[in-house]
């Protein structure tokens, strides 16, 4: 009589032999490969994180990328220190002024958001670039400091190969339609909402 061990280490064998045959069938069926646009929107934190995240592991592959900030200010933040110190591999651009009730001038926030603009269009232009981070683009979206429909033309017929990344809340229908994934992060649970200010490392 076997080992009732044994017959459950079996049973999980077998189960996790099937569940591979599946898995590996999944992904013998995805044959496209291209340039893709990811959305991280939501009102949850991380956004920025993650994309920034996806940064780290393009430039481990040796990829050389760009990053355009609308919005942010020129502050000082840790991402940007670790990132420039991949060199000529990173092309960072913070072109904002800062979130709109520092600026209070909506006419300032919205050349500020044209100029970043402007140089998206010239990294999406730049081969090198293998990704591309808009960073906050949907926050300059949300206050119409742009034209949608440029956006979206511009962002639909950039060449094939541009990985894409828009951070920000509220991100335009139109937008999320035409990106290939989007995540949207959901605020469960916030340490700002307790009384813990935005520390070094972990918020800039």
């Amino acid at each position: 009589m076997s080992d009732p061990s044994d017959t459950d280490a079996e049973r999980h064998t077998a189960k996790m032999a099937k569940r591979k045959a599946v898995q590996d069938a999944e992904v013998a069926s995805k044959a496209i490969e291209k340039g893709v646009l990811l959305v991280h929107t939501g009102p949850g934190k991380g956004k920025s994180t993650a994309a920034f995240g996806l940064a780290l592991r393009a430039l481990g592959h040796g990829w050389r990328i760009g990053v355009v900030q609308f919005i942010k200010g020129a502050w000082k933040t840790g991402e940007c220190d670790a990132l420039r110190m991949f060199g000529d591999q990173v092309s960072w651009h913070t072109m904002g002024e800062g979130f709109t009730w520092e600026t209070q001038d909506k006419a300032r926030d919205i050349r500020a958001a044209e100029r970043a603009w402007a140089k998206a269009k010239e990294l999406m232009a730049d081969s090198s670039i293998r990704l591309l981070i808009l960073d906050e683009l949907n926050i300059a979206l949300r206050y119409d400091y742009l034209p949608l429909e440029d956006v979206i033309e511009t962002l639909r017929t950039r060449r094939p190969d541009l990985h894409v990344v828009v951070t920000g809340r509220n991100a335009k229908p139109e937008l999320i339609a035409l990106a290939d994934g989007v995540t949207e992060m959901a605020a469960v649970k916030h340490h700002f909402a307790t009384g813990v200010k935005a520390q070094e490392g972990i918020e800039f």
